[in-house]
């Protein structure tokens, strides 16, 4: 996959937030970022960081997805995020990692904003080797 090259406009900047199951290849981390911002009618320009639970912050997949595009990731703890409001909670979620949400509540904690500034609430993606990456999508309020 190749990036959008650097925009010159003033087109709004984006945080992903990134959940992803343990040991999600880079490849799908990858895949499931280019299809939310297509979703979303997002340029990769556009991203200016990345954003995820602190269980994470060793995962090589999402490690490596950072490194390759050059992007800071912010990580936060399970206390932190639970107190985000999001649209999608989850149970499932909460009993693996203590947390309703990741990839939301993440972009929205590191895009300094709330629900109204969600471009892309959830997109999950599944892997060839069964992994899951889901990708959510805040604008980043200065």
């Amino acid at each position: 996959m190749s990036i959008d090259p650097p925009s010159t406009s003033t087109e709004i900047s984006v945080v992903l937030g990134i959940g992803c199951d343990r040991d999600t290849p880079m490849e799908s981390i990858e895949t499931a970022v280019f299809q939310a911002l297509e979703k979303g009618g997002l340029a990769f320009a556009q991203v200016i960081t990345l954003a995820s639970i602190d269980k994470k912050s060793d995962e090589p997949g999402l490690l490596s997805f950072a490194k390759k595009y050059h992007l800071p990731i912010d990580f936060y703890t399970a206390r932190e995020l639970s107190v985000v409001q999001v649209p999608n909670p989850s149970e499932v979620v909460r009993k693996f990692v203590g947390t309703p949400a990741v990839a939301e509540a993440a972009a929205l904690l590191s895009a300094q904003t709330q629900m109204q500034d969600l471009i892309i609430e959830k997109h999950k993606y599944r892997g060839a080797d069964n992994r899951n990456a889901t990708v959510s999508i805040a604008r980043f309020r200065s």
